[in-house]
């Protein structure tokens, strides 16, 4: 069984609180009353008792129990939405997320989160502390909520911005990436992609808000739907912003590995031609014929000074080139 938070509000003042599923209906039959029921890890059977209280459509249902991505239905007696909360795990390269899935009807809303990690007490608080909007009933409900799921995507987007910045900045230090900063980059850059899949229908889903295409934005609270939108498409212009910076980083960082690797490979090949001078001076004054100093002191002068010389000219060639 999840656990369950109620309250009732009349008026746009807070009137009770902690009543049980039992007492909905009852409620609802007082005059000029609004209802918000949470439901977090709801058991199927918590839904099933609910539904037919308040007349839920089955496929929404059906919804709550599925894993659905951003959206909004509409039915006969409710409207049905569906978003996510979202964290970033820096440490382990991973997306957390929270499904919060909303019906929505002109005297009573319903939450039903996946999990406690996306808290209602911030929700609770921006509730408490705006009597005056809370007079605009179910509406101003939904766009507290809604305000407070955005929230967490300007956290996690602040969270990708640090990192790729940290990981910019140590493309060219000396020390290169390990296999471990490799894997934590990739899985950081997969989970802003997912990321991206989770907000980019948000913008739709508050655009229909927007638009009052539904009877719980009224006019008054038009500009703080409006408000919400903006950040969601401000969200999203910060995602492809930071998405052509992994980009980038990316491409900048395969051309300094071919970089590095064609110094390794030039000092490689300057080293093994320094070295391959020796190896001939001595092969040759090491033949079993005759030849002009052999035997003789004067031979080894002469081997070890052609030997010496031409390593010398070779190396300063090569650091010239910048090869060494």
């Amino acid at each position: 069984m999840g656990d369950v938070h109620t309250r009732m509000y009349r008026d746009g003042r807070l009137v009770e609180e902690g009543f049980p599923l039992a007492d909905v209906s009852a409620r609802l039959e007082l005059s000029n009353t609004v209802l918000w029921i949470d439901l977090c890890d709801p058991s199927r059977e918590q839904l099933d008792g609910l539904a037919p209280r308040l007349a839920l459509h089955e496929l929404a249902v059906e919804d709550v129990l599925s894993r659905q991505r951003p959206k909004l239905d509409r039915y006969d007696t409710h409207l049905f939405l569906s978003c996510h909360a979202a964290r970033v795990d820096v440490g382990a390269g991973r997306l957390d997320e929270t499904e919060v899935n909303v019906f929505i009807n002109r005297r009573w809303l319903i939450t039903v989160r996946k999990d406690p990690a996306f808290r209602i007490e911030p929700v609770l608080e921006r509730w408490d502390r705006s009597p005056d909007l809370a007079v605009n009933g179910v509406g101003f409900l939904l766009y507290a909520l809604l305000d407070a799921v955005v929230d967490t995507y300007f956290d996690v987007t602040r969270t990708f911005d640090e990192f790729y910045e940290l990981v910019s900045e140590g493309l060219f230090a000396e020390q290169q990436l390990g296999p471990l900063r490799q894997r934590q980059w990739f899985d950081m850059t997969r989970a802003m992609f997912r990321f991206h899949r989770l907000v980019v229908p948000m913008r739709e889903v508050c655009g229909s808000l927007v638009r009052r295409e539904h009877s719980s934005v009224t006019e008054g609270l038009a500009p703080y739907f409006l408000d919400v939108y903006d950040q969601v498409v401000g969200v999203i212009d910060d995602l492809d912003s930071l998405r052509e910076v992994a980009s980038t980083i990316l491409e900048t960082e395969v051309s300094l590995r071919d970089h590095r690797q064609n110094l390794i490979m030039k000092q490689v090949s300057s080293w093994a031609a320094i070295i391959a001078i020796p190896t001939l001076v001595t092969g040759y004054y090491g033949m079993n014929v005759p030849y002009p100093g052999a035997g003789e002191a004067v031979g080894v002068v002469t081997s070890a000074g052609i030997m010496i010389v031409a390593c010398l000219v070779l190396y300063h060639l090569f650091r010239r080139n910048q090869w060494l």
